[in-house]
């Protein structure tokens, strides 16, 4: 099945001689080809997938802790696709299809070597605005043109885990529920409310607007060491992040409010944005309550 076509509905189950999930019986898959798994198909061709998932409200979870925080976050499955030898662990999947095949056809299907033996096709949820993310908001970060997936699932996984209360994209972010963002977030970026915010830079009065200090990450020698920022500017901070390497456009630096840096040694000038990310949350948060 092209990937560029309309997805098709769900094949009425037929029971195969698999063992049966709780809810509805395992279809064996012998074909890679078999148009039933067509949402699975060359998983590792960024391009093709960026075009077939969002506008067909689909996306790919990986891995069994991955899939059970997508359902967690109340994210309805559309199908699962499964190594045959890990049927039982799937346990209830509620309707949706389930598809089991040996790695060979998996492999030859997906494009890539499934080592974690599940996958699901989920429908995406309507986004929130950015005013939404924000309204609840203590602490954010933003991210500019951060197009690398691995980079922008791990910019999530910081963020659940430090202290952010949601995260804000430019227009030119890459999608943080490609599977490989997904994967690398083990799942939190379902965890961590998002939205892309628009006009971009221009947006950014928005936060403004809201009563956040907006605070652009940047090695510019001008920039303050963020340990030293005051108690008002970390009250309510916006963390701006910038892409790997180019960083920060100097229209997103000019509508910042502080410019802050974290202090390097040893001739640094910078980290990736994923590591510079985490450092900045726990310091911004390092004063929050211990968590319990």
């Amino acid at each position: 099945m092209e990937a560029t076509g309309t997805p098709p509905d769900p094949v009425p189950v037929r029971p195969v001689a698999v063992r049966q999930n709780r809810r509805v019986p395992v279809e064996l898959i012998t074909d890679p080809d078999d148009e039933r798994i067509g949402d699975y198909r060359a998983l590792t061709d960024v391009e093709l997938r960026t075009r077939w998932e969002p506008p067909h409200g689909l996306f790919i979870a990986e891995g069994e802790l991955v899939l059970r925080r997508a359902l967690r976050a109340g994210y309805r499955p559309r199908s699962y696709l499964i190594d045959a030898k890990r049927v039982e662990q799937l346990g209830d999947t509620g309707d949706a299809p389930v598809y089991a095949a040996s790695q060979d056809v998996l492999e030859r299907a997906t494009g890539f070597h499934v080592h974690r033996g599940m996958l699901a096709s989920f429908h995406r949820r309507e986004l929130p605005t950015a005013a939404e993310v924000l309204v609840t908001a203590r602490r954010v970060a933003v991210l500019e043109d951060v197009n690398n997936h691995t980079n922008l699932g791990a910019v999530f996984r910081g963020a659940a885990a430090l202290g952010v209360d949601g995260v804000l994209l430019s227009p030119s972010c890459a999608d943080p529920l490609y599977r490989r963002s997904v994967r690398v977030s083990m799942g939190e970026v379902f965890a961590v409310p998002y939205a892309t915010l628009t006009p971009w830079p221009d947006g950014l009065e928005q936060v403004r607007a809201a009563g956040f200090t907006v605070l652009a990450m940047t090695p510019a020698a001008d920039a303050v060491p963020i340990q030293r920022l005051t108690a008002e500017q970390r009250a309510r901070a916006a963390l701006l992040l910038g892409a790997e390497g180019p960083g920060l456009s100097r229209q997103a630096l000019a509508a910042s409010d502080v410019r802050v840096s974290i202090p390097m040694r040893r001739g640094v000038d910078s980290l990736n944005v994923a590591a510079a990310a985490a450092v900045a949350f726990w310091e911004l948060g390092r004063d929050d309550p211990l968590p319990t």
